[in-house]
């Protein structure tokens, strides 16, 4: 299951963009959003300084 964006929590400080390392994530109306390309590997729940990403 991919990486789920809380929209709520999320600022749009796109720094999951930047560490996600299979470009899995992009940026839609200021907010994260997870594509079919997600491998599931936490590395964007651990870079959220808003803990807005889960892996549920």
């Amino acid at each position: 299951m991919p990486a789920n964006v809380d929209a709520e929590k999320c600022t749009g400080c796109e720094t999951c963009v930047s560490e996600c390392p299979t470009e899995a994530i992009s940026m839609a109306e200021e907010k994260a959003q997870v594509n079919e390309e997600c491998v599931d590997c936490g590395v964007c729940v651990d870079a959220c300084p808003e803990e807005a990403i889960s892996m549920e």
